[in-house]
This record gives structure tokens, C-alpha cells and sequence, in this order.
């Protein structure tokens, strides 16, 4: 029940970081709530794996800063990466 709320928290920092992170333009509104759900569940299992439990302070504090560092990172990664493919092929195509 409580990865429920860790992918509550992640899909909020990804939320929250689709709002703050330029080019929204450029990639579609699910991709960073998403994200940063995945991370937040990503951390959470891996924390849980390796004996952890839910009255832990460190899971939480997981699961929280995991999605809220690698969201951004990977959304400014992945708009940059678009934006060097858009120019590269409307120099292949020999447009605008």
C-alpha cells in the first residue's frame, strides 16, 4: 500500500518538473509524471530488495529525492536530444 504513495510523491516531482523544465514543447505531458513514478517505484523496490522497511526513514527519503534529481536531468537530457534531431533532419530535408 505505501508504493502507492511513493508513486503518488514521484508522479508529483515529475509533475512538478514538467512545469519547471523548459521545452515542454518538444515532448508529450505524460512523460515526466511518469518518469518520475517509474523512479520513485525504481527505488522503492530496489530499497524494499535489499531489506528495507516501510517505517525506514531512508525508503521514503528515497523515493522522494531519487525522482526529484534523475527527473529533470532526464527530461533536460531528452529535449535536448529531440532538439539536435529536429535540426539534423530539417537540414536533411532542407527545411525552415
Amino acid at each position: 500500500m505505501q508504493i502507492l504513495l511513493a508513486l503518488i510523491f514521484g508522479a508529483a516531482i515529475g509533475l512538478a518538473a514538467e512545469i519547471l523544465v523548459g521545452g515542454r514543447e518538444s515532448r508529450g505531458a505524460v512523460l515526466a509524471p511518469v518518469l518520475g513514478a517509474v523512479v520513485a517505484a525504481m527505488a522503492w523496490a530496489g530499497l524494499t530488495w535489499a531489506g528495507l522497511g516501510i517505517g525506514d526513514p531512508a525508503i521514503w527519503i528515497a523515493a522522494v529525492a531519487a525522482p526529484a534529481i534523475i527527473t529533470p536531468v532526464a527530461l533536460i537530457i531528452l529535449t535536448r536530444v529531440r532538439a539536435a534531431r529536429d535540426e539534423n533532419e530539417r537540414q536533411r530535408l532542407r527545411i525552415g
